[in-house]
């Protein structure tokens, strides 16, 4: 509950008065501490009295957390994580509705997670936090508990090794419950990967968050073969296989989404370390707006997805982004007098209409072979999810050249990289002149959360920086004139956000991403420069002429709009 909404609550409260809700208002401000802290502080409510008052000003009920009886299935209706860092703790369970205690009564998200996950009504319930941390020492002494048992089997002198033993473990319904727990709260929480770590004494496991691995949970070190048989159950691997990587795949599918999650397990000196990737199968492709192209950029690609023959090349480093942009370009060529197939490793999303086909390199089933093959069958649009060798790259720009239209990635760091790293590959440079529509490179930038965002001057610090890589008084007018910034203002007077970072966004100061972009369109004055093999230096200042502007640039245009931080632009856009 936000402070704001808790002072307009408590003024028509009977056990506060309102002198006393001024002066802890102020000293909530002045100390940086939530209002209902400043007010148990003062000594003039005590927590029980607080929390009854809001309840009933609220219109919901009361309850005492520190004294209830809890049933740990009741309990384990919501995984350990989301009721400690969303402080909802389900304490009763009937046959049409699960009561939950919460301090946070306004988190509809966490209600919505609930309900769908039950199928039953959610009654929320006011506790106080004394109440909450109560609670969540019962989740604790219940885990515990549940390990007891399979705390005296493995261990070092004594371990598991026979696949029939392993399978039981993995068929314990605590180890079951943490699985599903790991995969519940990854899912809820937006996650990308999820990292199951084996230490010396313990599992730590993290999250792959906005592209940023955070830490999660530790889990008792006798759970390690209990969750790594179960996930090898679920991904089809060997069970006994403890010295070789091994990677698989599973399907999680209800009414309302499905997940393909990709599983890697690699030996480690602890244990073998699990990383799982998070695939929505449900997600649809997003607009080139909704992905944060700017409107030069989006016209190029929008223009060059509609050329009847070329490449479109879209680049950047693992994690940027890219596979999302083609499928978004994908979706504009989508049409039922279109054929379009993909040749992809793995398929990321199903997209109706388009037809998928999955390579399989230990069969000899390469990126080059199914391309070789998909020329066989009449395509329009050919996407080719990665090129990565001599082959591909010679059999994509022979399908340009041929008539057709390829969509494909690489590995650069900018979009006039790719000119050389095609080289690399031994493509001729007046091939790749005559066939490269555009190319454009990509980072991902974490945005500003929305829901704690906050304004102030830039710093010393930052204006170095700024200045260092060429940013000055005249860019910024610059940027105006192109319609890509507001209004004009000197580089010493920018204003800038940040997030404080709230509850919604788990104190990081961020929510969500969005891309920063370059394009570079082939025009014939620069296809000819690339066909006289001129230096990439030249190239990147003909294009800079000609009106590129570089991902920095764009990420600095998101940062003084207030999409994201500058912090975030330097780090991902540092050579």
């Amino acid at each position: 509950m936000t402070s704001v909404h808790l002072t307009k609550l408590l003024r028509y409260a009977k056990t506060v008065s309102a002198s006393a809700l001024n002066a802890a208002t102020v000293r909530a401000r002045k100390e940086h501490i939530p209002l209902e802290q400043a007010l148990l502080a003062s000594g003039t409510v005590s927590e029980e009295e607080l929390y009854r008052e809001i309840a009933r000003l609220l219109g919901i009920p009361f309850v005492e957390m520190t004294q209830q009886v809890l049933n740990k299935d009741v309990l384990f209706i919501i995984p350990e994580p989301i009721a400690s860092g969303h402080k909802m703790i389900p304490f009763e369970k009937t046959a049409n509705a699960v009561l939950v205690a919460t301090t946070e009564p306004e988190d509809l998200q966490t209600i919505e997670f609930i309900r769908r996950k039950t199928g039953l009504a959610v009654k929320i319930f006011l506790t106080t936090p004394t109440g909450i941390a109560a609670a969540l020492k019962s989740y604790r002494r219940s885990l515990t508990a549940e390990f007891e048992d399979l705390a005296v089997r493995p261990t070092k002198k004594t371990p598991i090794e026979t696949e029939k033993d392993l399978k039981q473990l993995a068929e314990n319904i605590p180890i079951v419950r943490i699985v599903d727990s790991l995969l519940e709260h990854a899912m809820y929480e937006n996650a990308s990967d999820i990292h199951i770590e084996p230490e010396e004494k313990e599992v730590t496991v993290r999250y792959r968050i906005d592209g940023v691995l955070r830490p999660m949970m530790t889990l008792p070190k006798p759970a390690q073969d209990g969750i790594i048989a179960r996930i090898k159950i679920l991904a089809n691997l060997k069970l006994d296989e403890h010295r070789l990587p091994q990677d698989g795949r599973f399907t999680i599918e209800t009414p309302e989404f499905k997940f393909a999650i990709r599983v890697s397990i690699l030996p480690v000196y602890d244990g073998e370390k699990i990383v799982m990737r998070l695939l929505s199968e449900t997600a649809k492709a997003l607009t080139l707006e909704a992905l944060g192209l700017p409107p030069g950029p989006r016209t190029l690609l929008e223009q060059s997805i509609q050329k009847p023959h070329g490449i479109l090349y879209v680049t950047g480093p693992t994690g940027s982004g890219k596979t999302t942009t083609l499928y978004s370009l994908l979706a504009l060529v989508n049409t039922p007098g279109v054929n379009v197939i993909t040749v992809e490793d793995p398929i990321e999303y199903r997209m109706q209409g388009v037809n998928q086909s999955q390579i399989n390199p230990r069969i000899g089933y390469t990126f080059a072979n199914g391309l070789r093959s998909i020329l066989r069958q009449d395509p329009n649009v050919i996407m080719v999810g990665e090129i990565r060798d001599t082959e591909t790259a010679e059999i994509a720009a022979n399908a340009a050249l041929t008539g057709h239209l390829v969509i494909s990635t690489l590995h650069t760091n900018d979009a006039v990289g790719a000119l050389s790293r095609l080289e690399d590959f031994g493509i001729a440079p007046f091939l790749i002149a005559y066939t490269t529509n555009a190319i454009i490179a990509q980072r991902l930038v974490r945005k500003i959360c929305k829901e704690c965002t906050a304004p102030y001057p830039v710093s010393p610090t930052e204006l170095d920086e700024l200045r260092s890589r060429g940013v000055t008084d005249g860019l910024l007018r610059d940027l105006v004139k192109e319609k890509l910034l507001p209004k004009s203002t000197a580089l010493s007077g920018l204003t800038l956000s940040k997030g404080a970072g709230c509850r919604s966004c788990g104190n990081e100061g961020y929510r969500g991403r969005v891309g920063i972009y370059e394009a570079l369109a082939i025009t014939p004055d620069l296809g000819a420069l690339i066909a006289r093999h001129a230096p990439a230096e030249e190239i990147r200042a003909h294009a800079a002429a000609h009106g590129m502007r570089t991902m920095f640039h764009d990420g600095l245009v998101k940062a003084v709009s207030g999409i994201t931080t500058l912090a975030e632009v330097f780090r991902v856009t540092k050579d």
